[in-house]
């Protein structure tokens, strides 16, 4: 009996001691009871109150998290191939309708071509349409605005090049429009180019046209009696003389720097310019020699991409040569019997149509230009540089797929901005928090214990800053990411060394302020206190001391954090810091320092320095907010 007493004794003494320790945490973080004479309040909460009175502080604050969810969450889902440019997209204004067909189109589609940000269509009455990214800043010109000739008479052939359009309009006329610096049409002579031909100025025979199309900076058109007439920048197309004035020619393609011509007997002639040494079949794997294996065979249907060719031989077997995304998985499977009546190609990927009218399409697939799904119904496909059009017997459009726009354009690579602000933006805020991190722990380090100790340890630490803070920052730090260049170390291992280097110089002014508050703190009761109970005077500085001026430190870390993102982002705009083509904010500044791109191409530059003040100004914001709210003498 006196036992369960006991227990009965010890556990009422348990819950009465927990109750008064919850109340003692109720009335640390809570005011909901006030004592009669005085209201007590909180730190935090009156930290909160003081921070959350500011309307400019709580929406910098909003912004700022959305910034870091935005660079830290994004990149998840828009994957970036560092290495990855396309000289067909570069200097895209923010778009949204590159894969959009115009409402007066669909229905009654004749052919669809694309081969960089705009796309081109021809309806079934001659009625030509142009899409996506047409404008050009640089030139002032637009390449929906169609020809009188085009517009009044309707055209036959219609294609597309990297800068221009080409046309063959009913009344037998050959039109071009947009670019011509590099002889893609016109009659006028143009260095290391070849003119349009003499013949084709007083106009075209309709029924003499077998096809017409176009490629980087070049133009072809192939006759019915199979000559085939090439013309354009010959630094782009080195074999176009070659293969200019070629004989028995069924069709002409490109790809960014040799032009292939399928002859009327099966063959491929590009003189001695034909790159493709292997080549993939969907029957028998890859190959040693494209030229070996096509020994014998007979082609009859061909599409190109960019450094790619795509072969259907006269049994049906379909062979692909050239840069491949995934070796032999990049052709389809067919069904028995099926093969591909028809091929189209883009700029890294192909779709087409087979015998049982089924659509497919393989290779590069960033953007769903692949992700085609049309079976039995499928008359056409066709390719734009990065979408896939699947057409019925009627000309309606079955299926439009891929890139839809660039939310904020691309540069001069054209690489995606959108993308890359979000991994730069990862890039820039973590080496920033880890160099603010570096910065802070030395700072207090050596705050406290010159602060707490004084006397000779005092005057070497100082001594110490002093020499530090004398050294000019950014020169200094350009010239030590300017000798870490020379050595041979990863990019990882030189951003984190970067983050140290920014950590490492910019603690001096920290570790002042550190010291003065110590100073002041070490005075106080509490410290003496601790010294007569018998407490080591490092725990008194770091474990009683330092907790009390951690206020202080809060802001300046937070203020320092905002200076050291523009810090790297100086040195990266400099050539000093994080290299492309890994991207930053600040160095996707570097490319922007010209008056062509500022005035003409303004969202390459506008985006990325937006978001970066931004992150800056919010952050400088909320550092000014903690430190008032924080302030004691403050008003509240």
């Amino acid at each position: 009996m006196k036992k369960e007493n006991w227990v009965k004794r010890a556990w009422g003494r348990t819950v009465s001691a927990f109750k008064r320790f919850w109340s003692w945490i109720k009335r640390a973080f809570s005011t909901k009871k006030e004592l009669p004479t005085e209201g007590v309040e909180s730190p935090s909460k009156l930290l909160r109150e003081a921070f959350f009175r500011r309307k400019a502080a709580v929406v910098a604050l909003v912004i700022l998290l959305a910034l870091f969810a935005f660079v830290f969450v994004a990149p998840a889902f828009v994957p970036m191939d560092i290495n990855y440019t396309d000289p067909l997209q570069q200097n895209i204004a923010p778009v949204f309708d590159l894969r959009k067909v115009p409402s007066g189109l669909d229905g009654r589609v004749e052919s669809i071509d694309g081969f960089s940000g705009f796309t081109a269509g021809l309806s079934r009455t001659g009625e030509a349409f142009v899409w996506g990214s047409t404008k050009d800043e640089l030139y002032k010109t637009d390449l929906k605005n169609l020809p009188d000739e085009v517009k009044d008479e309707g055209a036959v052939f219609l294609a597309t090049g990297k800068d221009h359009i080409l046309a063959v309009t009913k009344g037998g006329k050959l039109i071009g429009w947009g670019d011509k610096s590099c002889g893609q049409y016109g009659y006028e002579s143009v260095l290391n180019a070849i003119s349009t031909p003499e013949r084709f100025r007083e106009g075209v025979e309709v029924d003499s046209v077998r096809q017409l199309t176009c490629g980087y900076q070049t133009s072809a058109l192939v006759q019915t009696d199979g000559v085939a007439y090439l013309w354009g920048n010959l630094n782009a197309v080195k074999n176009l003389s070659e293969v200019n004035g070629k004989t028995g020619v069924k069709k002409v393609v490109f790809t960014n720097s040799v032009a292939v011509a399928l002859t009327e007997d099966g063959a491929l002639f590009a003189g001695d310019e034909l790159p493709f040494t292997s080549a993939v079949s969907d029957r028998t794997g890859r190959q040693s020699s494209l030229q070996s294996y096509l020994t014998g065979r007979k082609a009859v249907v061909i599409a190109s991409t960019n450094k790619c060719i795509a072969i259907v031989l006269e049994n049906g077997e379909t062979v692909v040569s050239g840069v491949f995304e995934n070796g032999e998985d990049i052709l389809p499977t067919l069904r028995d019997g099926e093969y591909f009546l028809s091929l189209d190609g883009g700029t890294r990927h192909f779709v087409g149509v087979t015998n049982l009218g089924n659509a497919y399409a393989w290779g590069h697939n960033a953007y769903g230009q692949c992700e085609v799904v049309a079976d039995g119904n499928a008359y056409r496909a066709f390719a734009g540089a990065q979408q896939s059009y699947v057409i019925d017997g009627e000309g309606k459009i079955l299926q439009s797929v891929g890139l839809k726009g660039y939310p904020m354009g691309t540069d001069g690579r054209g690489r995606d901005i959108f993308t890359r602000i979000a991994h730069g933006g990862k890039m820039t805020m973590t080496i920033g928090a880890v160099a603010v991190l570096v910065s802070s722990a030395i700072a207090i380090v050596v705050g406290c214990v010159s602060g707490y100790f004084g006397g000779a340890t005092d005057t070497l630490l100082m001594r110490v800053t002093e020499i530090f803070s004398s050294i000019p920052f950014l020169p200094f730090a350009m010239l030590l990411s300017q000798i870490i260049k020379h050595y041979n170390i990863s990019e990882t291992a030189r951003i984190f060394m970067i983050m140290l280097i920014l950590g490492a110089l910019s603690w001096p002014s920290l570790a002042r302020i550190i010291r003065g508050q110590v100073l002041a703190e070490r005075e106080k009761e509490f410290v003496t206190a601790a010294h007569a109970i018998g407490v080591k005077r490092g725990k008194i500085a770091f474990r009683h001391i330092l907790p009390n001026i951690v206020s202080v430190i809060l802001v300046s870390m937070t203020l320092d954090f905002a200076g050291c993102l523009l810090t790297e982002s100086s040195l990266s705009y400099l050539g000093f810091g994080v290299q492309q083509p890994a991207p930053t904010w600040g160095n996707m500044l570097t490319g922007c320092n010209n008056s062509t791109v500022i005035q003409y191409y303004w969202w390459q530059w506008l985006f990325p320095a937006l978001f970066l003040s931004l992150a800056t100004v919010c952050i400088n914001v909320i550092g000014d907010a903690l430190r008032d709210a924080l302030d004691p003498k403050s008003e509240r």
